[in-house]
Formats: C-alpha cells, sequence, structure tokens
C-alpha cells in the first residue's frame, strides 16, 4: 500500500478534490464506499488490471451500444432478509431482486456480445453464473407492478373472484340507492364517497335521520353527512371478510416465495457486488472522459516520463471559464533523479509540483490521468510532501521548525522507492543558513536515491544542480516585457526570480531598486543576470521553435487531409447501418418478449378460466392492437380539447386522465400508491403513476359576427 506524509499529504496535494469528483459519479452504495476507502496500489500487475478496466470502460461512453449496469439500487437489506429463516419479502423487494437478475444476465450477453474486445472487464464477471429460475420463480407469482398475480394460487383465484362478485353486487345497489336518493334532492353535490374504507352516500346534513344507515363522518362545514346505507352493510361486511382472507392468502404465497429464493442467496449477492463494481469503474470513466485522461504505460520501476500532462483541477476550471490551460512535459529517472525548479513568485512553480504528484497518486489509485497516452509512470512506495505553511501551534512550532521537522522524517525514511516533493526549500530562516541547510538536505536525500521535486529561490540549489549527479534544474518561463509568466516548465537551466524586473515594473522608486542592487552581492547579481538574460533568449527561442512545429503541424494536416476525406463517408455509412441494426433488434426484441410474456398469460387463464370469451376478448385486444391504438389517439385528440394537462400533486377532488386510454374521472380517495378514482358514477381503484391530474379548459367566448 503507498504511504503518505504527512497525514494531510491527500489534502495538500487536492486529491481529496478529484475524490470529490469521482464521488459524485457513483450512484451505487458500494461505489460511493469503494470511492471513500480507494486504493494506492503499490504491485505493477494490479494497478494495470485496475488501469485497464477504466481504459476499456471509457471506450464504451458516447456509443449506441452502451454497457447496460442499469441497476443502482441498494436492496443490502433485502437480501440480508432473505436469509432469515420464515422471512417475507414485499412484492416490491421481488420486482428489485427480479431488476438485479435481468441486469446481470443483460451485461453478461453484452460482454459476450464484444468477442473480447473488453477483456478486463469480462474477467471482472467470469465468476458469475446468470440463474435463470430467478426471474421465472418470480414472474409466476408477481405481476409487474408488485402484485401478487391471480394465477399464484387457486384458492387467491377463488377469493379474488369471490370479491369481484361481491363488489359488482355492490355496486348494483349502491347505485339504485344514489338515484333514489337523488330524486328525493337528499344529496349533496358529491353525490358519493368513500370513508374509512366503505363506500358512503353524502347526504345534506337536514335529511341525515330520513336515510338509514352508518353515520362514517361529517364535511368540514357540517353541511354534509357520509352515511353508509344499511342495505350495503351487509355487502361491505363480506367484501372484508372476503378482502381479509385475501390478505393472509396474498402474505402465504410471499413468505413461500421467499423461501424459494433462498437458494439464490449467494448468487444475488454476487450480482449486487459486481454491479457496485461497474458502477464504480463507470465513475472513474466518466470523470476520466471529462477531463480527458489516458492510460499512461506503467513502469515497476521509480520515476514518471509524462508528455503534455495538465493539472486535472486547473485544466476542469479553465475549460468552465474558457481559458487556456498550459501542459507540462518533464522526465524523472535513476539519471536525473532530483529537479529544483526556480523562477518568479507566480510563475507556477507550485503548481508544476502538484501536477505531478497529483497526477502520480492518481494514477497509483487506478485513475487514468489528463497527459498523453505515450507518457510512463513508475510505481512509488512512499510520497512525501512539503506544501504550504505546517506550523504547528499545538506543539508551539514555528514555520521553520515545521519546515526541518518534516526535513528530518525525508532524510531518516527516504529510499529509491520515496517520491517527494519540498515547496521552498530552506524558507523562514536567515537566507545564507536556510541556504546552507538546504543544500545539505539535497544532498542527503540524493545519497538515498529518492526522487523528488524542490521549488527555491536559492542561487546555491541552481548551482548545485550543476555539480552533484542525479540533481537537474528546472526553470518557468517568464514574459519579461510583458512581466507575465508563461507556466511553461524548461527544464535543463535554472531560473532568474525577475526581482528588479518586477520591482521596476511595480513603481518602486528607481533610487530604492538602484541601492538593492549596490547592497547585492555583486557575485550573485551577476549570476542572476546571467540567468535573466539566458531565460529571456531561451523564451524567444522556444516561441521560434512553436511557430515552425505549428508550420509542420499544419503541412501534416493536409497531407493526412484528402486520406480522412477518403475514408470518413464510408466509416459514417458503415456507423449508420449498425446503429440502425442495433435499433432494430433491441426493439424486435422488447415486442417479442412482450408478445411472449401476454401469451403465456392467455394460455394460462384458458386453462384456468370458465369464462373462455373473456380470454378470447383479450387476444383479440392483443391482435388487434392498432385498432385499439386508433381509438386511444381519438380518446387523446378529446381529451386534449376538454382538458389541460396540470401535472400537480393529485389530492381528493382533482380531475385526473388516464394515461394510456386518457379516461377522465375525479380522485375520491388516495391509498398510498393506490387511489380510487370515480368515471361517471362507477368508482375504479387504480395505480396512482398511470393517472395525471387535469383542469376542464374554459369555454372561449364565441365572436360576435359584425354587421355588414
Amino acid at each position: 500500500m503507498l504511504q503518505f506524509y504527512p497525514e494531510q499529504a491527500l489534502e495538500r496535494l487536492e486529491f481529496e478534490k478529484i475524490r470529490q469528483l469521482l464521488l459524485a459519479k457513483c450512484r451505487t452504495n458500494y461505489a460511493k464506499q469503494a470511492a471513500l476507502n480507494i486504493k494506492f496500489h503499490t504491485k505493477k500487475e494490479y494497478l494495470e488490471e485496475a488501469l485497464q478496466q477504466v481504459y476499456e470502460y471509457k471506450q464504451t461512453l458516447g456509443g449506441s451500444d452502451y454497457f447496460p449496469n442499469d441497476f443502482t439500487k441498494d436492496i443490502t437489506g433485502e437480501l440480508k432478509l432473505l436469509r432469515v429463516p420464515g422471512a417475507v419479502l414485499k412484492g416490491e423487494d421481488f420486482l428489485s431482486i427480479n431488476k438485479l437478475t435481468l441486469t446481470v444476465r443483460d451485461i453478461l450477453l453484452w460482454l459476450k456480445r464484444q468477442n473480447n474486445l473488453y477483456p478486463s472487464l469480462e474477467e471482472i464477471a467470469i465468476a458469475v453464473t446468470y440463474q435463470k429460475e430467478i426471474p421465472k420463480i418470480i414472474n409466476e407469482m408477481i405481476d409487474d407492478a408488485g402484485v401478487v398475480r391471480d394465477s399464484a394460487s387457486t384458492e387467491l383465484m377463488r377469493l379474488r373472484h369471490d370479491i369481484e362478485k361481491k363488489r359488482q353486487q355492490l355496486r348494483k345497489v349502491f347505485e339504485g340507492i344514489l338515484r333514489k336518493l337523488n330524486k328525493q334532492g337528499y344529496l349533496a353535490d358529491i353525490s358519493e364517497s368513500f370513508m374509512n374504507g366503505r363506500r358512503t352516500v353524502a347526504v345534506v346534513a337536514e335529511q341525515k335521520r330520513i336515510v338509514k344507515g352508518i353515520m362514517h363522518g361529517e364535511s368540514e362545514s357540517g353541511k354534509t353527512v357520509f352515511i353508509e346505507p344499511e342495505e350495503t352493510i351487509e355487502l361491505n361486511n363480506d367484501i372484508s371478510s372476503l378482502e381479509r382472507e385475501e390478505g393472509r392468502e396474498v402474505y402465504r404465497i410471499l413468505k413461500d416465495l421467499t423461501a424459494s429464493l433462498q437458494v439464490y442467496h449467494p448468487n444475488l449477492e454476487s450480482y449486487l457486488k459486481l454491479c457496485g463494481v461497474y458502477d464504480f469503474i463507470r465513475a472513474k470513466a466518466l470523470l476520466a472522459h471529462d477531463m480527458n485522461a489516458h492510460m499512461p504505460r506503467l513502469s515497476s520501476n521509480p520515476g514518471t516520463h509524462l508528455i503534455k500532462a495538465y493539472h486535472p483541477l486547473l485544466l476542469l476550471h479553465n475549460k468552465t471559464l474558457g481559458k487556456p490551460t498550459y501542459p507540462l512535459t518533464i522526465s524523472m529517472d535513476k539519471d536525473n533523479r532530483i529537479l529544483v525548479i526556480s523562477g518568479p513568485n507566480a510563475g507556477g512553480k507550485t503548481v508544476s509540483m502538484k501536477t505531478i504528484g497529483l497526477l502520480q497518486t492518481m494514477c497509483q489509485a487506478g485513475l487514468l490521468i489528463p497527459a498523453d497516452d505515450t507518457s510512463e509512470i513508475g510505481i512509488f512506495k512512499q510520497i512525501m510532501i512539503h506544501i504550504g505553511d505546517t506550523q504547528s501551534i499545538e506543539n508551539e512550532l514555528s514555520t521553520y521548525s515545521a519546515h526541518l521537522r518534516d526535513m528530518k522524517y525525508f532524510l531518516e525514511q527516504a529510499n529509491g522507492k520515496t517520491l517527494f516533493f519540498v515547496d521552498e526549500l530552506g524558507s523562514g530562516s536567515d537566507p545564507n543558513l536556510g541556504g546552507a541547510f538546504a543544500e545539505a538536505i539535497v544532498e542527503q536525500l540524493a545519497n538515498k536515491k529518492a526522487m523528488g521535486i524542490i521549488t527555491t529561490h536559492y542561487l546555491n540549489l541552481k548551482v548545485m544542480a550543476g555539480k552533484v549527479p542525479g540533481i537537474f534544474n528546472g526553470a518557468m518561463a517568464f514574459d519579461e516585457e510583458k512581466l507575465l509568466p508563461l507556466y511553461q516548465l524548461v527544464l535543463g537551466k535554472p531560473g532568474s526570480s525577475y526581482t528588479f524586473s518586477i520591482a521596476q515594473r511595480s513603481g518602486l522608486p528607481e533610487h530604492v531598486i538602484n541601492r538593492a542592487r549596490q547592497i547585492t552581492d555583486k557575485g550573485h547579481f551577476k549570476l542572476d543576470k546571467m540567468l535573466h538574460q539566458t531565460e529571456q533568449q531561451s523564451v524567444r527561442m522556444t516561441s521560434k521553435e512553436r511557430h515552425l512545429d505549428q508550420l509542420v503541424k499544419e503541412n501534416e494536416k493536409l497531407k493526412s487531409k484528402y486520406e480522412e476525406l477518403i475514408d470518413k463517408e464510408r466509416l459514417e455509412q458503415h456507423y449508420q447501418t449498425l446503429k440502425l441494426q442495433n435499433k432494430i433488434k433491441k426493439e424486435e426484441l422488447d415486442y417479442l418478449r412482450d408478445m411472449e410474456r401476454k401469451f403465456k398469460q392467455i394460455v394460462f387463464d384458458w386453462k384456468r378460466t370458465d369464462n373462455k370469451q373473456e380470454v378470447i376478448e383479450s387476444a383479440e385486444k392483443i391482435l388487434f392492437k392498432k385498432k385499439h391504438i386508433i381509438q386511444n389517439q381519438a380518446a387523446a385528440t378529446k381529451a386534449d380539447k376538454n382538458y389541460v394537462i396540470t401535472a400537480k400533486q393529485p389530492e381528493v377532488g382533482d380531475l385526473m386522465r388516464n394515461k394510456d386510454n386518457h379516461q377522465i374521472g375525479r380522485l375520491v380517495e388516495v391509498k398510498g400508491k393506490k387511489a380510487i378514482v370515480r368515471i361517471g358514477h362507477m368508482p375504479f381503484t387504480i395505480t396512482m403513476d398511470e393517472w395525471i391530474t387535469v383542469e376542464a379548459k374554459k369555454p372561449q367566448p364565441r365572436k360576435k359576427k359584425t354587421e355588414e
């Protein structure tokens, strides 16, 4: 496992911000926990496997044939309950288990269809076996709404048949009572309602003693009372008794169904974990897509060779602002182990250092990095950092004392597998003494074969880089004329701090600047001046080289443009053909599955029911679906003409419209996900998801004809 020093190392390298971006893309609890407890690999084979998985998943993004890991619900509790003898799962729980199983089936089929195109993703699922009996067992007992099917048992079918028969009798009796009371003028405006689960008539309060029955309540105004007529009391009691029997039978069926799935508990746990693993890889792939990240080559040996590498957070930030981000290229190996970066303040020294540290950390965490795919990353076992103010109030340590404490740890623990970062080595003390200590520390770290980056303004460290083997210089380029940093790391030479130039451009009095030059040691001033001149020459040469490179690139583009034009049309035609084929196949498959399910139900109903005509009518509705569609379209047109959709939270008394057949009814009672809607004088139990609230359109006033 990769070790970090100090404890705040990940925070100071800004890896915690990367973690938050990753967490935002996780959908499952498993993936979120994996992101919070992300592993930093130090073995090449594990790291290659993790990076390859993300790389392969990233290849699937954006295409029409997407990776089908759509199950994101956390059913850990339901699966734990499945192991308990005598436990009973709800209908909705079985729907979740069914969806999980079918998702795993789709994943395995998708991987098989790719013909080993994504071997690392395929390897994850190699030990998982799809159990086709799971959806078969569930679908025989539970319908698409999570309700136990009538056909789940003979007893349940009998009970529901008796309940329906009693309800029909109740409707006839109740409608007769409504007609009678309406003629007598006893009914209130709403005429009927449901109270305490019983169908009641809404009677004007003054007439409540005339209508015989049980009063279940009254309106808030007290002007309306709700009475259950005595003619329907016995029927209501019979229905309630049958419904209780139905509930007991449903409970028994769910209990047996739960027991029958217990044998598949290990499979279901592996399914849930598989979906979580793929979701975590998906999150890493989406993050890589956002920052245009790639998979670098890996080396077992410590070192780094980054080409056109970007700080990921700076890249994303500038991307939203439309600002450019400047990449850096750097190499560190056994011959060039310690890089000393110099240059003016606010020139990008610390950002460059953090970029290398953050990308190294991301890579060893199994994340793709925003750098050219020809980059190569070595593997380290320790990352040590000293960035920012590390003074400790609790331990009464000054900035410099804390600095020395960290350096002591570096010198004691560093080895050939260590990558370290020190910002402003030796700062916080007397310049001469601090520079001497800094030189001694760098020398010892070089002797320990550790690799790292140091930022500094000390001239003695810049000179040291040219003398001690393994230490080399780098400078942040600076445009002296515009007095602006170029954010470009130039390797092989030290950089000037541009102290006098910045002071002059900042408006400091000339005599103060001249006095500072006189006070400054002549050798020190001469060396900084030479660095200044060399760096400006390098900037001018770099500008010319960039211009020449641009001309060469444009020439290469023109050379290849003709070949691209030839292939482009052919590739587009091939892509569109495949896309159309996939769409047609999916639509056909969905249609055939739906038809197969419906005809199985028809065959089953034919064998069990005595009402053959009803089964024939169901078959005709399926076979002549086109006629049904035309009728629905006509109903939709009529509904659109007379009603406007409000789609607000439904309340009792609202007008409701069926999303499928476009019937209009009034909501009279809400029972969780179920409700009762009255269409005309007939109440119907409905599922709320299938209906939407509407309002009647106000009639438009007719325009008067103007007299001629």
